[in-house]
Protein backbone atom coordinates (compact mmCIF):
# COMPACT_ATOMS: atom_id res chain seq x y z
CA UNK A 1 0.00 0.00 0.00
CA UNK A 2 1.21 3.44 -0.92
CA UNK A 3 0.30 6.79 0.20
CA UNK A 4 2.04 9.14 -1.86
CA UNK A 5 0.50 10.79 -4.73
CA UNK A 6 0.52 13.47 -7.77
CA UNK A 7 -1.93 15.69 -6.96
CA UNK A 8 -1.42 15.07 -3.06
CA UNK A 9 -2.62 18.52 -1.95
CA UNK A 10 -5.58 18.32 -3.94
CA UNK A 11 -6.26 14.78 -2.80
CA UNK A 12 -6.22 15.92 1.08
CA UNK A 13 -8.04 19.24 0.47
CA UNK A 14 -11.08 16.83 -1.24
CA UNK A 15 -10.65 14.70 1.76
CA UNK A 16 -10.70 17.67 4.57
CA UNK A 17 -13.40 18.59 3.37
CA UNK A 18 -15.48 14.90 3.50
CA UNK A 19 -13.83 14.81 7.24
CA UNK A 20 -15.40 18.21 8.06
CA UNK A 21 -19.01 17.10 7.04
CA UNK A 22 -18.08 13.71 8.47
CA UNK A 23 -17.06 15.24 11.81
CA UNK A 24 -20.04 17.87 11.66
CA UNK A 25 -22.64 15.56 10.71
CA UNK A 26 -21.73 12.04 12.45
CA UNK A 27 -24.88 11.15 13.97
CA UNK A 28 -26.57 11.69 10.86
CA UNK A 29 -24.66 8.77 9.55
CA UNK A 30 -24.26 10.54 5.83
CA UNK A 31 -23.61 8.18 3.03
CA UNK A 32 -21.85 8.30 0.26
CA UNK A 33 -23.70 10.26 -2.19
CA UNK A 34 -24.43 13.24 -0.22
CA UNK A 35 -20.73 13.28 0.51
CA UNK A 36 -19.54 13.13 -2.95
CA UNK A 37 -22.63 16.06 -4.24
CA UNK A 38 -20.75 17.99 -1.54
CA UNK A 39 -17.62 17.88 -2.85
CA UNK A 40 -18.42 17.81 -6.38
CA UNK A 41 -16.94 14.10 -7.24
CA UNK A 42 -19.28 11.27 -8.13
CA UNK A 43 -19.49 8.65 -5.57
CA UNK A 44 -16.92 6.19 -7.62
CA UNK A 45 -14.13 8.73 -7.86
CA UNK A 46 -14.62 9.72 -3.68
CA UNK A 47 -15.34 6.46 -3.01
CA UNK A 48 -11.89 5.62 -4.73
CA UNK A 49 -10.03 8.71 -3.97
CA UNK A 50 -11.04 8.38 -0.04
CA UNK A 51 -9.79 4.68 0.05
CA UNK A 52 -6.69 5.54 -1.67
CA UNK A 53 -5.79 8.17 0.66
CA UNK A 54 -6.59 6.80 3.62
CA UNK A 55 -7.00 2.80 3.43
CA UNK A 56 -10.16 2.58 4.68
CA UNK A 57 -13.56 4.03 3.01
CA UNK A 58 -15.49 6.74 3.70
CA UNK A 59 -18.23 4.78 5.33
CA UNK A 60 -15.08 3.58 7.55
CA UNK A 61 -13.45 6.06 8.58
CA UNK A 62 -17.05 7.81 9.99
CA UNK A 63 -16.92 5.03 12.45
CA UNK A 64 -13.29 5.53 12.84
CA UNK A 65 -14.19 9.55 13.82
CA UNK A 66 -16.78 8.50 16.41
CA UNK A 67 -16.83 8.65 20.17
CA UNK A 68 -17.19 4.78 20.32
CA UNK A 69 -13.92 4.46 18.01
CA UNK A 70 -12.09 6.50 20.39
CA UNK A 71 -13.10 4.74 23.49
CA UNK A 72 -12.43 1.25 21.90
CA UNK A 73 -9.20 3.06 21.11
CA UNK A 74 -8.33 3.88 24.70
CA UNK A 75 -9.85 0.62 25.91
CA UNK A 76 -7.04 -1.34 23.69
CA UNK A 77 -9.89 -3.53 21.78
CA UNK A 78 -8.63 -2.62 18.25
CA UNK A 79 -5.99 -5.52 16.79
CA UNK A 80 -2.76 -3.22 17.18
CA UNK A 81 0.44 -3.42 15.31
CA UNK A 82 2.02 -4.05 18.74
CA UNK A 83 1.20 -7.99 17.72
CA UNK A 84 3.45 -7.77 14.37
CA UNK A 85 6.57 -7.96 17.28
CA UNK A 86 5.54 -11.33 17.65
CA UNK A 87 4.78 -12.50 14.36
CA UNK A 88 8.29 -11.50 13.25
CA UNK A 89 6.94 -8.81 10.88
CA UNK A 90 9.93 -6.59 10.69
CA UNK A 91 9.55 -5.29 6.54
CA UNK A 92 9.56 -1.90 5.57
CA UNK A 93 5.97 0.02 6.96
CA UNK A 94 5.42 -2.96 8.99
CA UNK A 95 6.20 -2.69 12.04
CA UNK A 96 4.44 0.26 14.47
CA UNK A 97 5.38 3.46 14.12
CA UNK A 98 8.07 5.55 12.57
CA UNK A 99 11.36 3.60 14.26
CA UNK A 100 12.37 7.27 15.44
CA UNK A 101 15.75 8.03 17.83
CA UNK A 102 15.89 11.22 19.41
CA UNK A 103 18.50 13.71 20.89
CA UNK A 104 17.10 15.85 23.79
CA UNK A 105 18.79 19.75 23.71
CA UNK A 106 20.31 20.64 27.15
CA UNK A 107 17.72 23.01 29.23
CA UNK A 108 20.61 26.09 28.40
CA UNK A 109 20.22 25.68 25.42
CA UNK A 110 16.55 25.83 25.43
CA UNK A 111 16.93 28.69 27.35
CA UNK A 112 18.88 30.25 25.37
CA UNK A 113 16.02 30.28 22.89
CA UNK A 114 17.60 28.62 19.82
CA UNK A 115 20.34 31.14 20.01
CA UNK A 116 23.68 29.53 18.08
CA UNK A 117 21.37 27.43 16.21
CA UNK A 118 21.49 26.95 12.44
CA UNK A 119 18.14 26.39 11.71
CA UNK A 120 16.82 25.52 7.65
CA UNK A 121 13.44 24.91 7.05
CA UNK A 122 11.31 23.96 3.80
CA UNK A 123 7.27 23.47 3.24
CA UNK A 124 6.53 20.13 1.05
CA UNK A 125 3.33 18.23 0.22
CA UNK A 126 1.89 15.65 2.95
CA UNK A 127 -0.77 13.29 3.57
CA UNK A 128 -2.39 15.74 5.64
CA UNK A 129 -1.67 19.22 3.75
CA UNK A 130 1.59 21.09 3.46
CA UNK A 131 4.25 20.49 6.20
CA UNK A 132 6.65 23.17 7.49
CA UNK A 133 10.05 20.98 7.88
CA UNK A 134 12.62 22.18 10.17
CA UNK A 135 15.78 20.94 11.11
CA UNK A 136 19.03 21.24 12.45
CA UNK A 137 22.47 19.34 11.77
CA UNK A 138 21.83 16.98 14.70
CA UNK A 139 18.01 15.93 13.03
CA UNK A 140 14.49 17.20 12.21
CA UNK A 141 13.35 19.82 15.25
CA UNK A 142 10.62 21.15 13.56
CA UNK A 143 7.28 19.48 11.97
CA UNK A 144 4.14 21.58 11.26
CA UNK A 145 1.27 21.90 9.12
CA UNK A 146 -0.52 25.00 6.93
CA UNK A 147 -3.39 24.93 4.68
CA UNK A 148 -3.27 27.13 1.53
CA UNK A 149 -2.23 30.88 2.30
CA UNK A 150 -1.42 30.45 6.11
CA UNK A 151 2.22 29.26 5.29
CA UNK A 152 3.77 32.45 6.49
CA UNK A 153 1.29 32.11 9.88
CA UNK A 154 2.86 28.46 10.33
CA UNK A 155 6.40 29.90 9.90
CA UNK A 156 5.72 32.41 12.21
CA UNK A 157 4.06 30.32 15.04
CA UNK A 158 7.55 27.70 14.59
CA UNK A 159 10.01 30.08 14.44
CA UNK A 160 8.94 31.98 17.22
CA UNK A 161 9.59 29.03 19.45
CA UNK A 162 13.15 29.14 18.65
CA UNK A 163 13.35 33.50 18.47
CA UNK A 164 17.50 33.71 18.23
CA UNK A 165 17.79 30.75 16.35
CA UNK A 166 19.20 31.61 12.28
CA UNK A 167 16.82 30.31 10.25
CA UNK A 168 17.40 29.71 6.29
CA UNK A 169 14.96 28.52 3.89
CA UNK A 170 16.43 25.33 2.34
CA UNK A 171 13.78 22.98 0.64
CA UNK A 172 16.25 20.50 -0.26
CA UNK A 173 17.75 20.04 3.07
CA UNK A 174 14.79 19.48 4.53
CA UNK A 175 12.99 17.44 1.48
CA UNK A 176 14.77 13.83 2.84
CA UNK A 177 12.80 14.62 6.26
CA UNK A 178 9.56 14.91 4.63
CA UNK A 179 10.20 11.88 2.47
CA UNK A 180 11.05 9.93 5.63
CA UNK A 181 7.78 11.10 7.43
CA UNK A 182 5.40 10.83 5.47
CA UNK A 183 6.65 7.61 3.02
CA UNK A 184 5.86 4.48 5.20
CA UNK A 185 8.19 2.45 2.95
CA UNK A 186 11.14 4.26 4.33
CA UNK A 187 10.02 3.47 7.95
CA UNK A 188 13.41 1.36 8.42
CA UNK A 189 14.35 0.04 12.22
CA UNK A 190 17.97 -0.13 10.89
CA UNK A 191 17.62 3.54 9.46
CA UNK A 192 15.74 5.47 12.06
CA UNK A 193 14.87 8.99 11.74
CA UNK A 194 16.31 11.25 13.88
CA UNK A 195 14.94 14.04 15.75
CA UNK A 196 16.13 16.82 18.16
CA UNK A 197 13.90 17.90 21.27
CA UNK A 198 13.99 21.51 22.22
CA UNK A 199 12.49 21.90 25.07
CA UNK A 200 12.09 21.99 28.95
CA UNK A 201 12.77 19.46 30.54
CA UNK A 202 9.48 18.42 31.60
CA UNK A 203 7.91 19.26 27.91
CA UNK A 204 11.31 16.36 26.53
CA UNK A 205 9.61 14.04 29.13
CA UNK A 206 6.48 14.07 28.30
CA UNK A 207 7.15 14.44 23.98
CA UNK A 208 9.43 11.42 24.94
CA UNK A 209 6.04 9.59 26.19
CA UNK A 210 4.64 10.79 23.25
CA UNK A 211 6.76 8.49 21.35
CA UNK A 212 6.37 5.35 23.01
CA UNK A 213 2.03 5.03 22.08
CA UNK A 214 1.91 2.88 18.88
CA UNK A 215 0.60 3.04 16.05
CA UNK A 216 -3.26 2.16 16.45
CA UNK A 217 -3.05 2.95 19.91
CA UNK A 218 -4.40 5.86 22.35
CA UNK A 219 -3.20 7.39 25.50
CA UNK A 220 -5.36 9.88 27.93
CA UNK A 221 -3.61 13.32 29.18
CA UNK A 222 -3.87 11.63 32.44
CA UNK A 223 -2.45 8.30 31.67
CA UNK A 224 0.68 9.71 29.67
CA UNK A 225 1.16 11.96 33.24
CA UNK A 226 1.11 8.62 35.04
CA UNK A 227 3.60 7.12 33.19
CA UNK A 228 5.79 9.49 32.78
CA UNK A 229 5.68 10.23 36.95
CA UNK A 230 3.49 13.49 36.92
CA UNK A 231 -0.13 12.76 36.71
CA UNK A 232 -0.95 16.49 36.17
CA UNK A 233 -3.03 16.32 33.10
CA UNK A 234 -3.13 20.02 32.39
CA UNK A 235 0.47 20.10 32.49
CA UNK A 236 0.40 17.31 30.56
CA UNK A 237 -2.21 18.58 28.31
CA UNK A 238 0.13 22.27 27.54
CA UNK A 239 3.37 20.15 27.09
CA UNK A 240 1.36 18.21 24.37
CA UNK A 241 0.08 21.19 23.26
CA UNK A 242 3.88 22.92 22.32
CA UNK A 243 5.08 19.40 21.07
CA UNK A 244 7.20 20.86 17.66
CA UNK A 245 7.44 17.90 15.76
CA UNK A 246 3.59 17.62 15.23
CA UNK A 247 2.79 14.18 13.36
CA UNK A 248 6.70 12.04 13.99
CA UNK A 249 6.12 12.97 17.48
CA UNK A 250 2.62 11.82 17.76
CA UNK A 251 0.90 13.85 20.00
CA UNK A 252 -2.50 13.23 18.03
CA UNK A 253 -2.44 9.96 19.62
CA UNK A 254 -3.70 11.69 23.15
CA UNK A 255 -7.15 11.93 23.46
CA UNK A 256 -9.69 12.81 26.54
CA UNK A 257 -10.57 11.00 29.06
CA UNK A 258 -14.03 10.26 27.64
CA UNK A 259 -12.40 9.60 24.41
CA UNK A 260 -13.29 12.85 22.97
CA UNK A 261 -10.03 14.03 20.33
CA UNK A 262 -9.51 17.12 22.18
CA UNK A 263 -7.71 20.38 21.16
CA UNK A 264 -5.02 19.75 18.32
CA UNK A 265 -2.49 23.18 17.55
CA UNK A 266 -2.79 22.54 14.05
CA UNK A 267 -6.68 21.23 13.79
CA UNK A 268 -8.89 19.36 14.71
CA UNK A 269 -10.04 17.98 11.19
CA UNK A 270 -6.29 17.36 10.65
CA UNK A 271 -6.43 15.24 13.88
CA UNK A 272 -9.08 13.02 12.73
CA UNK A 273 -7.32 12.68 9.73
CA UNK A 274 -4.11 11.79 11.04
CA UNK A 275 -6.11 9.25 12.97
CA UNK A 276 -8.24 7.75 10.52
CA UNK A 277 -5.29 7.56 8.33
CA UNK A 278 -3.42 5.34 10.90
CA UNK A 279 -6.54 3.39 11.44
CA UNK A 280 -6.33 2.35 7.77
CA UNK A 281 -2.46 1.15 8.16
CA UNK A 282 -3.11 -0.78 11.12
CA UNK A 283 -5.86 -2.55 9.79
CA UNK A 284 -3.45 -3.03 6.44
CA UNK A 285 -1.08 -4.06 8.53
CA UNK A 286 -3.22 -6.54 10.33
CA UNK A 287 -4.37 -8.03 7.61
CA UNK A 288 -1.57 -8.92 6.19
CA UNK A 289 -0.14 -10.49 9.12
CA UNK A 290 -3.49 -12.61 9.42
Amino acid sequence: MTYLYTDIDGDYQTVRRVIELISENWQDQPDLNSLANAVGKSPTQLQKLFTRWAGLSPKAFLQAVTLDHAKRLLSGDLPLLDASYELGLSGPGRLHDLFVTHVAMSPGAYKARGEGLEIAYGFHPSQFGTALIMVTEMGMAGLAFCDPGSEKEALEDMTGRWPRARFTHDPAKTAPYAARSFDPERWKPDDPLRVVLIGTDFEIRVWEGLLSIPLGNAETYSGLGERIGRPAPRAVGRAVGRNPISFVVPCHRVLGKSGALTGYHWGLTRKRAILGWESGMAGSVSENAA
